[in-house]
């Protein structure tokens, strides 16, 4: 088995934010985690990152049991997560920002090999390689996120919510790449929100709702599921976000 969470449970004290899910990824697919706010997404791949420690559960990748692994040892072994928020290096250069997601790897023909990658999926951070990551536009700060997550040369990449906060048109653009760094290899655990989006392109999803995996299939099963739906597929309409003004450039 590539990657699977069996039966994973963590609590906050006294909030039982995961009841025991289990999950698979297979080598080289895009895995969809879908669910509301407080569902426990996050949780799943903070625990995954060894951020959060389960009271009980296996995580397995590559055959190998990591659960308990500090993350360092998790990131060492080629699983990489690009948080929610995107947490850059406000500071630094987007090509400091750029060689911090590259601090464990020593060849130094590899990390320039890496940099080059990230430069020719996102243009513009080659463009902006000099400027402080503070003063990028967020959906700019959202590509040096996942940038940054690739300079880790990663076999699994979790992604935490890609496309919060981005207009439309760079929704698009962020799960373009991001099906374009699976066709390279890359297998995705995708943690978001707009579950249409994130449908559209994954393998495989999981619908998470209080802690509890609900429903699974295909991508395309659960787009077309009337309760997936009629509970994550509705909602506001893209120009009503923006007349709230919910966006970031």
């Amino acid at each position: 088995m590539y990657f699977e969470i069996k039966d994973l449970q963590v609590y906050y004290r006294a909030i039982h934010a995961l009841k025991g899910i289990s999950l698979t990824v297979n080598k080289g697919e895009i895995v969809a985690l879908i669910g509301g706010n407080g569902a426990g997404k996050s949780s799943t791949l903070n625990s995954i990152s060894g951020l959060v420690q389960g009271q009980s559960g296996v995580i397995t990748y590559k055959d190998e049991v990591i659960t308990g692994l500090p993350t360092d040892m998790i990131v060492k072994k080629g699983i990489i997560q690009v948080p929610e928020g995107r947490h850059i290096f406000p500071k630094l250069t987007v090509q400091e920002n750029l060689e911090m997601g590259a601090f464990l790897n020593d060849n130094k023909a590899q990390v320039e090999e890496d940099m080059e990658h990230v430069y020719q999926l996102f243009p513009r951070m080659r463009e902006r390689r000099t400027q402080p990551g503070g003063t990028l536009s967020g959906g700019e700060q959202q590509m040096l996120a996942i940038g940054r997550g690739l300079m880790g040369h990663p076999d699994l990449m979790l992604l935490d919510e890609p496309s919060m906060g981005l207009a439309p048109i760079l929704v698009e653009q962020i799960f373009d790449i991001i099906f374009d760094i699976n066709q390279t290899g890359t297998s995705i655990l995708l943690v978001e929100q707009n579950a249409q989006m994130a449908l559209a392109i994954a393998d495989r999803g999981y619908v998470l709702e209080t802690g509890e995996i609900v429903v699974s299939g295909t991508g395309q099963e659960l787009l077309n599921d009337p309760k997936v739906q009629a509970a994550y597929l509705g909602g506001e309409s893209e120009q009503e976000k923006l007349q709230k003004g919910d966006y970031y450039f």
